[in-house]
């Protein structure tokens, strides 16, 4: 019998009070998964995530704390906090999306959920939109059958017909060619970025009409922006 049920239930009793959700589950062939600590190849990939602004009550009363206030990456150092229990609890081998050997999450995710990339390169959900992200992964020795995860085949860039999100940008980073990395971090270093998306948010993203309602508050949005690295 499969562990897989027992196995999301026991993730999302223990990091759903985190806001921290189980976001997709995908297996490998032998060999094809990423490598355990053990050395041998995983056999499945638990996801985990937010959805929307999940985890900002938890983390945001986290940082508060003096010993927290000052750390480089607080938001990668919350997450390993959390998750990390929880993995040698399981015997599982967690991975974090700023530890090197770089797992490829978007990849994972768009397997596991069946996403696709927005204009501006984020992974757009068909109904958390651009608002969702991924802050670890679990890998399992075993194939974890038996799990049910909300996959879909809707793109929903498809079915966007005005997208807002290009014609907004002040300095035109994101189009249909993708997005313009080098653009956007340069209007964000000059007075009218950073008195417009450096605190209101990346004004491309909060013009996507899918998953509105799973906006970031507008302190989450800072912090995320205060965090890039211009």
């Amino acid at each position: 019998m499969s562990r897989g049920p027992a196995i999301v239930e026991q993730l999302r009793a223990a990091l759903g009070v985190h806001g921290v959700f189980v976001r997709g589950c995908l297996s490998f062939s032998e060999g094809e998964g990423p490598h355990l600590s053990d050395g041998t190849s995983a056999r499945s990939v638990v996801l985990l995530g937010n959805i929307g602004g999940s985890i900002w009550p938890a983390f945001s009363k986290w940082l508060d704390m003096p010993a927290n206030r000052m750390r480089k990456d607080p938001l990668d150092d919350w997450s390993k906090a959390m998750i990390r229990p929880v993995a040698s609890e399981l015997g599982a081998t967690a991975y974090f999306p700023s530890d090197p050997p770089w797992q490829p999450f978007q990849q994972w995710a768009m397997r596991a959920e069946g996403l696709k990339a927005s204009p501006l390169g984020i992974l757009i959900h068909p109904l958390y939109g651009l608002w969702h992200g991924y802050r670890g992964a679990l890998g399992f020795t075993d194939v974890l059958e038996d799990v049910e995860m909300a996959t879909s085949s809707r793109h929903p860039c498809d079915l966007c017909v005005e997208k807002p999100c290009m014609a907004v940008c002040p300095v035109d980073a994101v189009g249909a060619a993708g997005f313009h990395v080098q653009g956007c971090r340069s209007h964000l270093r000059t007075p009218e970025g950073r008195a417009g998306c450096m605190v209101s948010g990346c004004l491309a993203r909060n013009a996507c009409p899918v998953g509105a309602g799973y906006r970031y508050s507008a302190e989450q949005l800072a912090f995320h922006m205060a965090a890039l690295q211009l």
